[in-house]
């Protein structure tokens, strides 16, 4: 039987809305997007909120902006700092929040404008630790909703559930390994003193946390397949030479990291579809090493396509097409 929504939200007792729910959004230039994202956090209909906006060094106008919000709605915190990136803001956050939930919300995206009611609901009405919903990839042309291919049951998901739908993209493409489509209970950062987001990774690291995350003790989880969350792809996304180096020492490295939380976790059987994931992701930067004639870059993706091509192959055997993909790839020189 499904999730009614509708007629479970009843069961919610008006008391519960007490709960307050913590906010986090790093802001780094983001000048052109900020007052729409907060627009749709300051309007959600869940009201008992806490806003906790990190202005990582922004040079252009948006840490302005954010203080012009909190001078309006006190429930916005604003927190300025240097420069040091997307995972240092949102450790700040993870260390200044007070709510029994936690939610993040990236600075270019927006919300629909009940998502965090929808998800309070549904966390506390199957007592989980996290729950999820599915998301619109939007640009400046179209919204497009995500689909899940397989669906995803409406029971409680256990560890091994949440680890195989987030790092399956081309089945679960809604729940996601990210980090903003989810709202979290506190007691997860408050029982696990070290989970916070790794510095050393300038990319990917939220593909780590989230693994973080679900292998805590006793995690369990729920999702709701209803479009919730904006993730907002700017046609300006960097795609420079030198993103090259960033995304070899960000997300490769982290899905390495994550090989080895499962390892030490006892979930040695679903490290082919992390490897996977590591082969598909040498793939898109060999595909811009050769763009930027970068030949030693290429040379090292190439030698990770080779070292986990068979994972990659096991998992998508039902996509000759894909596997002949990599293939040619590894055949290309500059």
């Amino acid at each position: 039987m499904g999730f009614r929504l509708n007629s479970l939200c009843d069961l919610i007792q008006t008391s519960n809305k007490m709960d307050k729910i913590s906010i986090i959004i790093p802001v780094y230039n983001v000048e052109p997007y900020i007052r729409r994202c907060l627009d749709s956090v300051v309007n959600q209909t869940y009201t008992n909120l806490e806003i906790l906006c990190v202005d990582d060094g922004s040079v252009d106008n948006s840490g302005n902006i954010c203080d012009e919000y909190a001078a309006k709605d006190n429930r916005i915190k604003v927190f300025h700092k240097e420069n040091e990136g997307l995972p240092s803001a949102w450790n700040i956050g993870l260390t200044n929040f007070t709510g029994q939930y936690v939610g993040f919300v990236d600075s270019d995206d927006w919300i629909e404008h009940n998502m965090f009611e929808i998800l309070y609901d549904l966390i506390k009405i199957k007592d989980v630790s996290v729950v999820g919903a599915n998301i619109f990839t939007d640009s400046d042309i179209e919204s497009i909703p995500r689909k899940n291919i397989k669906p995803i049951p409406s029971e409680k998901l256990t560890q091994r559930d949440m680890l195989q739908y987030v790092y399956r993209l081309d089945l679960y493409n809604g729940f996601h390994v990210v980090i903003w489509n989810k709202l979290y209970s506190a007691k997860l950062f408050t029982d696990n003193k070290n989970l916070f987001f790794n510095t050393d990774l300038k990319s990917g690291s939220d593909v780590l946390f989230m693994a973080m995350v679900f292998l805590t003790d006793n995690c369990t989880g729920a999702y709701i397949d209803k479009h919730l969350y904006h993730y907002y792809q700017r046609s300006t996304s960097l795609v420079s030479s030198a993103s090259i180096d960033t995304k070899i020492n960000g997300s490769l490295t982290a899905h390495k990291l994550v090989i080895d939380l499962f390892n030490k976790n006892g979930y040695e059987d679903l490290t082919v579809l992390v490897k996977k994931e590591i082969c598909y992701y040498a793939s898109l930067i060999a595909e811009l090493a050769l763009k930027h004639k970068n030949s030693n870059a290429l040379i090292r993706m190439q030698d990770e396509m080779n070292v986990y091509l068979n994972e990659y192959a096991e998992v998508y055997a039902e996509y000759p097409d894909r596997v002949e993909r990599i293939k040619k790839l590894l055949k290309e020189n500059i």
